[in-house]
């Protein structure tokens, strides 16, 4: 019952916000970031000496620090912690804003052939549902990156995503499905989306509504460490 409404909640304050992101939605499918904000970019230009691990995130604006610098953003953070900790894991930041999931199907197998990543996040979806596409061609499109990443030999780890109900609860629903039914039917993990709880703080939110701001991105970094080291850890 209090998930149901934290969930409630999130999207409510989603929802009034929403409106604010349409024309930037609607401007391309590929809205890149200043020279001064993360983009397409590894999170260390230089690759950690003997890394054992090699991450690579595929994701959206969520991911890509978007309206921030690249060291701020959540997944550069991350890579720090793990540095402090002397792990020797790469993160490889391949995030771009705007990114729907035929934008990350169609790059991905450049990005594998590029960065050779051990571990694969998929973190894309959000802005599809916004669009309001086809879940089924959503469904499918992540299990055909998930499907790619494991030919190449990486493991690969699904991000639970979440939208507000502007197009009805029903589409809602089986936006939300859509991520159970990929993990289950390819056997990988799905991580809780990390936003769910910041969103909820405006004080943790940029002025759009939609993105977290530098003081929100420790936070996600932190539960993604908590999320996501102990997968990679683990052999």
């Amino acid at each position: 019952m209090c998930h149901f409404f934290i969930r409630l909640r999130y999207t409510l304050y989603w929802a009034k916000n929403l409106i604010l992101l349409i024309p930037l939605l609607c401007f391309s499918d590929h809205i890149l970031a200043t020279p001064e904000v993360t983009s397409e970019h590894p999170v260390e230009q230089t690759q950690l000496a003997g890394a054992e691990k090699r991450l690579l995130i595929v994701g959206d604006s969520l991911s890509a620090g978007y309206g921030l610098l690249q060291a701020q953003s959540w997944v550069s953070l991350l890579q720090n912690i793990w540095q402090d900790e002397q792990r020797k894991i790469d993160v490889i930041n391949a995030a771009i804003s705007g990114e729907t999931t035929d934008g990350g199907l169609a790059r991905l197998p450049r990005l594998l052939e590029q960065h050779s990543p051990s571990h694969v996040l998929i973190e894309l979806g959000g802005n599809d549902g916004l669009q309001g596409h086809s879940v089924q061609k959503l469904q499918d499109n992540l299990n055909k990156m998930v499907t790619i990443a494991k030919q190449y030999g990486a493991e690969v780890y699904l991000q639970d995503m979440q939208i507000p109900t502007n197009y009805g609860r029903r589409y809602n629903q089986l936006f939300s499905d859509s991520y159970e039914q990929v993990a289950k039917a390819q056997n990988v993990p799905l991580i809780p989306f990390f936003m769910q709880e910041i969103a909820l703080k405006e004080d943790l939110m940029q002025r759009d509504g939609i993105h977290p701001n530098a003081e929100g991105q420790p936070l996600i970094a932190e539960f993604m460490h908590a999320q996501l080291t102990p997968l990679l850890t683990a052999n």
